[in-house]
């Protein structure tokens, strides 16, 4: 069996989460920087090949009215530079603030390391894409 990995695309910074290997749950990962966008890509593919991972979840924050924006676009293009793996676009809409509440929840201070709120978006991402 393999794992899935889920990306949240951030300009910054990128959330990532990875599955057990029975594709059921959903485990936080890292983050890492955006910048620059080559060394992600070769962090991204390392943490992949070493966790056997196949497919590769990536948050697109769609518009509301499900258009795609320009930060959706980036996420796409994004998505397109990870070569070797099955790309799964996964809609995010709204995770940011379900992962700030789920870290609250927790009586986690992400205030001063933001990081943790991509890694929690990641989770929530990847559990949609598991759920289905």
């Amino acid at each position: 069996m393999h794992k899935v990995m889920a990306l949240d695309v951030g300009t910054k910074r990128i959330g990532i989460a990875l599955s057990d290997y029975l594709q059921v749950i959903a485990i936080p990962h890292s983050f890492i920087s955006r910048s620059p966008e080559n060394d992600a890509i070769a962090k991204i593919t390392q943490i992949a090949k070493e966790n056997r991972v196949e497919k590769i979840v990536v948050g697109v924050p769609y518009n509301m009215d499900d258009s795609v924006g320009g930060q959706a676009q980036d996420c796409i293009s994004f998505s397109q530079k990870l070569l070797g793996f099955d790309i799964i676009l996964e809609d995010e809409r709204l995770t940011s603030e379900e992962a700030e509440n789920r870290l609250k929840a927790r009586k986690i201070d992400f205030r001063k390391n933001k990081g943790l709120v991509d890694v929690e978006s990641a989770c929530i991402i990847l559990e949609q894409y598991l759920g289905k």
